[in-house]
């Protein structure tokens, strides 16, 4: 299937590594050119050469914060300047889960809350004002926000609130954008294999006395197919939002955690 997404420019926010960086990849090899942003200057370089030189299309790497605003509108400008048009942006700059280093209410802190809704749901609506000038003016667009599955299940308060912000965040922004033919989607990632996760799964399985491998296996369990969910299935799924294939869908969140066994979701 054709994504008609060659020569189309788009941001990825978190794009040096983990899903922003396979959203990156899949981007790229579909045709588009990139601007990517992150606040490691070193990893960022690294992986916008290594996209380029796989896909053989444009990769601008740009040092930014989310959760500064002079950072992000500096960013964006230049990332417009350089590309020419910014046709799709991806919010994909947050830290993996947003727990707190502690479980229960008792031991959820001010500054721990406060700093994952400034770099994540904060961060996002950030980016998309800074972009949304540029998609207005284009008459075009496709703002995919990554969110993730703890908007639908407890246990993780702080995780919960960021990700059900981010889901009311892009319903709010597709009603407004939609006349200017700018669709807005979320996407729900669940346990997803990044280089976050292998490091965090070998700590957990040495712990245990288990491999990796059986560590793997027992994650799989987790959900209704039984199978990994990895970073590159996200950015499959991401691809074909940012498409002017998606046209039907927008103000949506899309669960894409491998399924939820015995929740029913409506």
């Amino acid at each position: 299937m054709d994504l008609q997404l060659a020569n189309k420019t788009a941001i990825v926010t978190g794009g040096s590594k983990g899903i922003g960086k396979a959203i990156a990849r899949v981007l790229a090899n579909e045709g588009v050119h990139l601007a990517i942003l992150a606040r490691n200057p070193e990893t960022l370089a690294a992986t916008a050469a290594e996209i380029s030189a796989q896909s053989g299309r444009r990769v601008i790497a740009i040092p930014a914060d989310t959760g500064n605003t002079p950072s992000v509108d500096a960013a964006v400008a230049r990332a417009a300047a350089e590309l020419g048009r910014i046709d799709i942006p991806v919010n994909c700059a947050a830290q993996p889960g947003g727990a707190p280093p502690r479980p229960g209410i008792e031991h959820l802190l001010d500054e721990n809350f406060l700093e994952q809704m400034n770099v994540k749901v904060l961060g996002y609506t950030r980016c998309a004002r800074a972009v949304v000038p540029h998609m207005k003016a284009n008459g075009w667009g496709r703002i995919i926000n990554i969110s993730g599955l703890a908007a639908r299940q407890t246990g993780n308060p702080i995780g919960s609130m960021r990700n059900v912000a981010v889901q009311a965040l892009t319903k709010n922004l597709a009603d407004e954008l939609g006349p200017f033919g700018i669709n807005v989607t979320c996407v729900h990632p669940g346990l997803t294999w990044t280089e976050f996760m292998e490091e965090t799964m070998t700590r957990q399985a040495a712990s245990r006395g288990e491999t990796l491998e059986h560590a793997r296996e027992r994650m799989a369990q987790g959900n209704a197919v039984h199978r990994i969910i990895e970073a590159e299935d996200i950015a499959n799924i991401t691809a074909f939002l940012a498409s002017p294939l998606s046209v039907a869908i927008t103000g949506e969140s899309i669960a894409a955690g491998g399924g939820a066994p015995r929740a029913i979701y409506y």
